[in-house]
């Protein structure tokens, strides 16, 4: 899901795009870029060379390196203009942190190796290549109604993607030559339930030692019950069914991912308009309090906002570095737009 950003012309929902005398361009070389991707579909994923721009500082200005529980470690920009990787919304990590493996909300996957520094700060990404996502009947998903990919989680062999607007969850088996043919996950949220544009955003697997046991969680965006409270739920383990996290109406809900310990980390953003600006924050939740029936709260442990290097931050990675610390990874979606920025973000949880 994407936020409303605007060029001080014209902003009517955070569910719009900017509208500027660009948009007809914007346009053009998407429509070039899924040629080029669905061209080689049947070839294998195609590369693609990203630059990247390192951002020294999270906070603008400032040498300061804490941030709530976080410390920042480092992170970068990115670009591949008219290259399919644009409005990443989910990612998952290789456990030495360097391979990655990404989906777009139109339709990609776009994998890779971060290069980093010698402290092991994130600089850029390298072997890029990118590939259309494929349905059950193994063509690649069209339109965007279809395509509206937004939660990326591995669980085992297998890569799984949440879909906002036609609400599903697709399970991808990773083979010796990518991905295989889906096969689609039931889980028990009524369709009903979930609201237009505001589907299943989150997916998470919980660690195999925890309360949870292994677990596949998906999370909606902004789809509530009666009580404001957003749906949730154990979609594949021993206790299966629907479960809610309480809202704060100011923020949504765009990615989830465990600590090694079981605790959920969720990712929100805020959009208050043009002149309010955009938020990103991550709340901390026991893994305990996760079950059928339960409404699971959790403490803030990060915010920052445009005084900081941040954008529409969608993507939650959560990995343990070679000395063991905890680090958690963030992108950002651009809405495939020349006014936002593919962002890389990367921190350390502080004990």
């Amino acid at each position: 899901m994407q936020p409303a950003c605007a060029d001080g012309v014209q902003v009517a929902s955070p569910k719009t795009v900017y509208r500027f005398s660009l948009d007809r361009f914007t346009s053009l070389f998407a429509a070039v870029s899924f040629l080029v991707i669905f061209a080689s579909a049947h070839a294998g994923a195609a590369s693609v060379t990203v630059t990247a721009k390192k951002i020294e500082t999270f906070r603008k200005d400032s040498e300061e390196t804490r941030f709530g529980a976080l410390a920042y470690v480092g992170g970068f920009s990115f670009s591949a203009f008219g290259s399919g990787v644009a409005g990443l919304s989910g990612l998952v990590l290789d456990t030495d942190g360097v391979g990655f493996t990404a989906i777009s909300d139109i339709g990609t996957w776009v994998t890779g190796r971060i290069s980093r520094d010698a402290a092991g700060g994130p600089t850029g990404l390298e072997d890029v290549a990118v590939e259309p996502l494929t349905g059950t009947d193994g063509a690649p998903l069209d339109g965007k109604l279809e395509s509206d990919a937004e939660g990326l989680a591995r669980r085992s062999s297998d890569l799984l993607v949440s879909f906002e607007r036609r609400p599903r969850i697709l399970s991808y088996p990773i083979t010796d030559s990518g991905f295989g043919e889906p096969e689609e996950v039931p889980q028990p949220i009524p369709l009903a339930e979930l609201r237009a544009n505001e589907g299943l955003e989150a997916l998470a697997v919980a660690p195999e030692g925890s309360s949870l046991a292994g677990a596949l969680i998906t999370i909606a965006e902004g789809s509530i019950d009666t009580d404001g409270n957003l749906f949730a739920a154990i979609v594949a383990g021993a206790d299966r069914g629907i479960f809610k996290i309480r809202k704060d109406e100011r923020w949504d809900v765009t990615d989830a991912d465990f600590l090694p310990g079981g605790d959920l980390v969720v990712l929100e953003r805020r959009y208050d308009g043009f002149t309010g600006g955009l938020g990103a924050r991550l709340r901390l939740m026991d893994g305990g309090d996760v079950a059928p029936g339960a409404l699971v709260d959790g403490e803030v442990i990060f915010e920052a906002d445009l005084s900081e290097e941040i954008d529409n931050m969608e993507g939650l990675a959560i990995w343990r570095d070679e000395v063991g610390q905890t680090r958690l990874t963030l992108i950002s979606d651009d809405n495939n737009s020349f006014l936002q920025r593919n962002l890389l973000l990367e921190f350390r949880l502080i004990d």
